[in-house]
């Protein structure tokens, strides 16, 4: 029978909630109904970093802090987890020790973002990790500071976050991962009635139960896009199937030829593995949202939302991926390409669930790059985005895998671009240029807010370019500002 109770940890004690609206967010939770108000509402859309709030959970058994974005996290996502805010800091009158160095490196003004930092920095804080400047900046990347400067606040971090936190959280560690064990219990939950409710099946005889019996329920992963329907779109979503507690879904497997995802694998749990793939990888993952964003949002999520200006799409089409999708008891796979129709279309039944993404490793005759193009560097949405797997054969190029994002009504391959480019030698730049000429036979963009259709023909034309380049042998600290691939020494 499933569970039909909310519930988690807070201050050390398990809280139970029965009546949980299935739209209901965490930072409306704390706010209102907690009423710990120290935990802001900035953006509403998990973009400027004020709600932040911290989530304890046991990853392989140990006791893992991330930061969120309770603005967009809906409270019924938290069961099963502790949560950690701004709120809960200071003990007795004597601050936190990131709340003290922010006060000596004089890290606030008017205060509105603070919280978010604390919290943002609170994480790492608790790991075992003495981060470096870089480190830091990554850290904060999801959290926007108006009037401050970020110069003080990454300082107060570099002091304060040695890699030996010692705190309260820090001393109750074993304590609350045997509370955190006894909560895993490996319920379904299930909050509400067959006209609104809110989710979590545990099992898969459970999810295929709801598909089922709701093909008109939402399927929730993260919330990273959801969520703005709740806070932005004021949409009403009174059924929600939550796919974060689906231990079946939250597998890695590195195999020999392949990474295998579960679709609710986060993005940050997905970064060790998938990063090992090639160095262009790991950099557009670390770009991709912020801290926040990458510890709630799932790679599977990002597939089937089917935006295509979604980052992982073109990446992966580019390296061969294919999805394996199930409903009940039956499955079918799929390559990724395929499952994208056109412009909200993709190829995914009422009930059906997109399972599994499987993705080839490159073999030694295989060269990749993918490059992401925004507006600002951090926590953007991609203009354009090009990746490129190219097969060689000495100094020739035998086959081409060409896929962009931000072109087109879906992520799409460049298969004229693709023809032109397989047999070409990579000391060709005229035959280059002439295939990067088939790229307007691919696509028509078009203008919006994000980029014109011109802008959009030329960086994809000149990103096609530079791949070519740099795998004809150009060190790319010549060709990048970042994301640089070649070991770079002091001096």
């Amino acid at each position: 029978m499933a569970r039909n109770k909310v519930r988690f940890l807070r201050r050390g004690e398990v809280v139970e909630l029965a009546a949980v609206p299935p739209m209901l967010t965490l930072l409306d939770y704390l706010r209102l109904d907690e009423g710990s108000r120290g935990t802001k509402e900035g953006c509403g859309e998990g973009d400027c970093g004020a709600c932040t709030v911290a989530l304890g959970s046991l990853k392989d058994g140990r006791l893992a802090y991330e930061p969120v974005n309770a603005c967009i996290l809906l409270l019924g996502q938290v069961d099963g987890k502790e949560i950690v805010t701004v709120d809960d800091l200071a003990n007795g009158g004597k601050l936190h020790p990131i709340q003290q160095a922010l006060v000596d490196h004089h890290g606030s003004q008017c205060g509105f973002c603070t919280p978010g930092f604390v919290m943002g920095l609170f994480p790492l804080y608790q790991s075992a990790i003495a981060p470096d400047r870089k480190a830091v900046l990554d850290q904060l990347a999801g959290n926007l500071c108006r009037c401050t400067g970020y110069r003080p606040i990454v300082d107060a971090a570099l002091a304060t976050c040695t890699g030996k936190p010692d705190d309260a959280w820090s001393s109750a560690r074993a304590e609350t991962e045997k509370q955190l064990a006894r909560l895993d219990d490996g319920s379904d939950l299930f909050v509400g009635d067959d006209k609104g409710f809110f989710a979590a099946p545990a099992s898969d005889a459970a999810l295929a139960e709801l598909t089922e019996k709701h093909p008109d329920a939402v399927l929730l992963a993260g919330a990273t896009d959801v969520g703005l329907w709740v806070t932005k779109q004021l949409r009403s979503l009174g059924k929600i199937i939550f796919l974060g507690r689906m231990r079946s879904l939250r597998r890695i497997a590195d195999e020999a030829g392949a990474v295998k995802l579960g679709a609710a694998v986060t993005y940050a749990e997905a970064e060790e593995s998938l990063g090992r793939l090639d160095p262009d990888l790991a950099e557009l993952l670390r770009r991709i949202g912020s801290k926040q964003v990458r510890a709630s949002g799932t790679i599977g999520g990002n597939i089937a939302n089917g935006s295509p200006i979604g980052d992982m799409p073109p990446a992966l089409i580019a390296l061969g991926a294919r999805l394996e999708l199930r409903k009940g008891a039956s499955s079918r796979d799929m390559a990724l390409e395929d499952f994208f129709i056109a412009y909200g279309r993709q190829d995914r039944a009422p009930g059906e669930i997109v399972a599994q993404i499987i993705v080839p490793k490159l073999k030694r005759d295989e060269a990749f790059r993918c490059y992401k193009i925004t507006k600002r560097f951090d926590q953007d949405i991609s203009s354009v985005l090009a990746a490129f797997k190219f097969t060689l054969a000495v100094r020739k190029i035998r086959q081409a895998r060409i896929a962009y994002g931000g072109m087109a009504a879906t992520p799409k391959r460049a298969r004229q671009t693709e023809a032109a480019v397989a047999s070409l030698s990579l000391d060709d730049r005229a035959g280059w240029a002439a295939a990067a000429d088939c790229l307007t036979q691919d696509f028509q963009p078009i203008d919006d807010h994000r980029a014109g259709a011109l802008y959009r023909r030329e960086t994809a034309r000149n990103l096609l370019i530079k791949a070519l380049t740099e795998i004809a042998g150009e060190a790319t600290v010549n060709t990048r500002i970042t994301g640089v691939r070649e070991p770079v020494h002091a001096g």
